[in-house]
């Protein structure tokens, strides 16, 4: 890698302890302009408490995080994501009883800092009613935009969750588990969605389908009870014994 490059999103000596447990520890990460990476690690890696300190839904106890070279360490969230730092989430956090459209809509206005009025929905502003329907659409979506949510399959119900995020027009996405609690017939869409994503949007997946992560990603760091085992390419990865013996031969699972 260029070190020349500033990187879309790094940290530095980041470490997290809830008392005397450590469940990061010493993490050096960097996540390159339009990079397409993953995160792996068997069960209890600490990937989520990772993306939390990332998103700053959790404070770090020691070590340094930048975005585009800015020190965002101590920023709160919602400054997080102005900047264009975007996020799902293991579990969908959707409005469920809300149909797809006014649940990409919302976000949208989030974005764009509108106050909406307790009788008028998301959508029913024309400006980002538009902009959600072509989310959706990008989503292969367009058909059920009036569909309330917890009416789709819940494959779909992660699509919508990505168009969300990228309604905040991200440059920067965090992708945890996408697939998980989806059937494998609707995960290749999922995939499919994922590489017709914006080149210059650099995106993190923390995923346990593999096939899907190898599939997806360029570069995969591989986290092991709070630390960085390694990082390197697929092929780095499928033939590292230590990866084998830690997480690939076992099948883990965070």
């Amino acid at each position: 890698m260029n070190a020349a490059i500033t990187p879309a999103l790094e940290t530095r000596q980041l470490c997290k302890n809830f008392g005397a447990l450590t469940v990061a520890d010493d993490i050096n990460f960097r996540l390159e302009p339009g990079a397409r990476h993953a995160l792996i690690g068997p069960n209890g890696a600490g990937k989520t408490t990772f993306v939390n300190m990332l998103t700053g839904a959790l404070p770090s106890s020691s070590g340094r995080i930048f975005m585009d070279g800015q020190d965002i360490t101590d920023m709160p969230q919602a400054a997080r994501t102005q900047r264009g730092l975007g996020r799902t989430f293991q579990i969908t956090s959707l409005f469920k009883s809300l149909p797809a459209l006014d649940n990409v809509a919302l976000g949208i206005a989030e974005r764009e800092g509108i106050a909406l009025s307790m009788w008028k929905p998301a959508s029913g502003y024309k400006v980002i009613r538009e902009e959600a329907m072509s989310q959706l659409e990008k989503m292969g979506l367009a058909d059920e935009a009036l569909t309330v949510v917890r009416d789709l399959p819940y494959g779909k119900q992660r699509l919508i969750e990505i168009a969300i995020a990228l309604g905040l027009k991200p440059k920067v996405l965090l992708l945890d588990e996408p697939a998980a609690g989806v059937p494998s017939i609707e995960s290749g869409r999922i995939l499919d969605v994922l590489a017709e994503l914006p080149k210059e949007i650099a995106i993190l997946i923390i995923e346990h389908d593999m096939d899907l992560v190898f599939r997806f990603a360029q570069r995969i760091t591989v986290l092991v009870q709070g630390a960085v085992l390694t990082e390197g390419t697929p092929d780095d990865i499928a033939n590292d014994q230590r990866v084998r013996d830690v997480y690939l031969g076992e099948g883990g699972h965070d």
